[in-house]
């Protein structure tokens, strides 16, 4: 009972801005938000650093730069209210100025038409990021923090990919051959990320996105390294013990900053909202007891 009061407290603490009602985080000037560019990759791109043609390494475009040039983030009003344009050209993300632990999140976000290289042909893609710490460009893709990640992908919305070092246990079945392990909340949980023998991907239990061109509603409870993906109101993943792996020790990773992805695919998002949490609510605590 101790310890989790100071849970709470500490909760309190680490969120100075963030009161027990829903806060928007989406105004017309961003103003919640850092942005971040990296590079404009191309089919060909291996995950090593962008070279240029006499092969010299090409600096990220960077943090809080080059954005009226680009226009890869743009805020236009909707109904009376702010809707987040993310073109997808250049890979980034917008990023919360503010770290936040133990929380609700949700927001509306539809797909566009645009899709750009290296994914002009495949599926249209970006993400939420969360507990995301450290510098930009720790991934792959040169362009995130490390962090975990609740998937937006056509078709995949609430998968879970592992950022950098980041790792955490999901209720899934495991894989075999070429499967992917599959969430469900009926299953054990198994480890999955950086330094485990599953890989940091796995797959939400159903499909409950909504059909081409209608708004979709994400949220995302997280609570002491516990969190939830929620699709439309349908529970598509259950993680608990979330980690990063630091020089080969496993350390906590429950808190950080948001980050929206841009992924070569044009998303909208709007009524993004964050409200902090002293428990995790009742109806859900369930999921995540041994018998769950």
């Amino acid at each position: 009972m101790r310890l989790a009061c100071f849970y709470a407290l500490l909760s309190c603490l680490s969120l100075p801005a963030l009161g027990a009602q829903w806060q928007s985080l989406l105004d017309p000037s961003l103003s919640q938000w850092d942005t971040y560019l990296s590079y404009k990759h191309k089919e060909s791109y291996d995950g090593s650093m962008p070279l240029d043609e006499n092969g010299n390494a090409i600096p990220p475009i960077g943090l809080n730069t080059g954005n009226d040039t680009y226009q890869v983030f743009t805020v236009s009003q909707e109904d009376g209210q702010p809707v987040l344009r993310v073109s997808g050209e250049i890979y980034g993300a917008v990023t919360s100025k503010e770290s936040y632990r133990n929380y609700h999140l949700r927001l509306k976000f539809r797909w566009g038409q645009k899709k750009w290289p290296p994914r002009e042909n495949m599926l249209r893609d970006s993400g939420i990021l969360y507990h995301a710490i450290g510098e930009h460009g720790q991934e792959y893709y040169r362009s995130w923090m490390l962090s975990q990640e609740f998937q937006i992908m056509r078709g995949h919305i609430g998968d879970y990919w592992q950022q950098a070092s980041s790792a955490i246990d999901i209720r899934a079945y495991p894989p075999e051959y070429i499967m992917n392990p599959v969430a469900d909340e009926t299953q054990p949980f198994i480890k999955v990320g950086k330094g485990e023998a599953i890989n940091g991907f796995v797959m939400r239990k159903e499909n409950a996105e909504k059909p081409f061109g209608q708004w979709n509603t994400l949220e995302l409870i997280c609570f002491e390294g516990q969190s939830l993906h929620i699709v439309n109101g349908q529970v598509v993943m259950v993680l608990k013990n979330s980690r990063y792996l630091d020089d080969g020790i496993n350390k906590p990773l429950v808190e950080g900053k948001i980050q929206l992805q841009s992924e070569a695919a044009e998303v909208f998002y709007k009524q993004i909202e964050i409200k902090a949490l002293a428990s995790l609510p009742a109806q859900y605590t369930g999921l995540f007891s041994e018998g769950g």
